[in-house]
């Protein structure tokens, strides 16, 4: 089995859309600027910044736009160049592109098995674009080339009245029901969901679908973590348009993956000193074990599911990458590093280093 060393989050420079829903996070900032920034560097370019050397192992790689990720036609490319170099890689869409995933299915199938899709559902903007089909037959499609995939939804309230239609149509077509995430609001310092329900009412909605995906989120909400964090060591957010390698969304900047790629990548875990108010995406960090004391599903028992065949979503290549942990392959520091991480960070945030 090959081993998972690290969990790279990566922005792609896309921020457009062909959806326009409501309840997205970047609609809520107003941050769609119709643009596909060309990238700065090549995928060759990203690829060698990323190498397995410098990362110090194969990577699950997850490739997600502040819009649809695949309407850049230089994605392609890039998934290709990372799947050559040994990683895993995710690919968040919203699954109505069909002419890039049609590129992509013409990779080789050595390579495919180690791509997933986390196709979002959103079914209002599908039925209003009268795209529902193509959107299932593509997820048919990237399935039938052996990738490994997962759907889910954002639950808002305006698609409650729409419930059991949603639950219908994924069993239909999928055979099994749809994960569920949670709607946040980015607008507020809290970061609290995006509903006019109470949490609990929210949880007593959305839990009818029976997504571990959405009760291990239900379960993390609005808890601030205190623990030591290997965010920024065994995990990071990397800005593809610029290079910037940062401990986590709120961490330090600790280095930028394009300057002199000959050299090794900074690393160094955020700690103690997480300041966000709680771990929205701790369905990915937490679940792959950036905090190894907490007791949590495997990333690949929140995105499985089986169809009445006991057909699994995630190929056997996938399912034994993402159900490890972190640190089944990564050392924990002593006490004696832990103060020194606490140290080094203090200077970096103060500039000093």
């Amino acid at each position: 089995m090959e081993k998972l060393k690290r969990f790279i989050d990566c922005y792609v420079p896309v921020e457009m859309c062909n959806l326009r829903c409501h309840y997205c996070y970047i609609t809520q900032k107003s941050k769609f600027n119709n643009k596909i920034l060309k990238l700065k560097y090549s995928p060759k370019e990203i690829r060698k910044a990323l190498s397995t050397e410098r990362l110090e192992g194969k990577c699950l790689i997850n490739l997600c736009a502040g819009g649809e990720t695949l309407l850049s036609s230089e994605v392609i490319e890039l998934i290709k160049e990372l799947l050559e170099e040994g990683h895993y890689v995710m690919v968040v869409t919203n699954g109505t592109v069909s002419k890039r995933l049609d590129e992509i299915c013409e990779l080789d199938s050595e390579l495919l098995k180690r791509l997933f899709f986390k196709f979002s559902f959103h079914y209002l903007e599908l039925i209003r674009l009268n795209k529902i089909n193509d959107y299932f037959d593509n997820i048919e499609k990237v399935k039938n080339k052996g990738c490994s995939f997962t759907v889910e939804i954002t639950p808002s309230d305006e698609l409650i009245p729409h419930i059991e239609d949603i639950k219908k149509i994924c069993l239909e077509r999928l055979g099994a029901l749809c994960h569920i995430t949670i709607g946040r609001d980015d607008r507020k310092p809290g970061i609290d969901i995006l509903s006019d329900y109470s949490f609990e009412e929210y949880n007593e909605i959305w839990s009818t679908f029976e997504s571990n995906l959405f009760d291990y989120k239900v379960s993390i909400f609005y808890k601030e973590r205190k623990e030591f964090c290997y965010a920024g060591d065994w995990s990071v957010y990397i800005n593809l348009g610029t290079g910037s390698l940062r401990q986590c969304y709120c961490g330090i900047e600790l280095d930028n993956i394009f300057n002199d790629i000959s050299k090794p990548l900074t690393f160094n875990a955020i700690g103690y000193e997480c300041s966000q108010p709680h771990c929205y995406n701790g369905h990915a960090f937490l679940a792959l074990g950036v905090i190894p004391e907490l007791d949590s599903p495997t990333y690949a028992e929140l995105r499985n599911r089986f169809n009445s065949n006991c057909q699994g979503w995630l190929n056997k290549e996938m399912k034994a990458f993402m159900s490890q942990k972190l640190k089944d392959n990564n050392e924990e520091y002593a006490e004696l590093k832990k103060e020194a991480n606490y140290i080094r960070n203090s200077f970096l945030r103060k500039g000093k280093l």
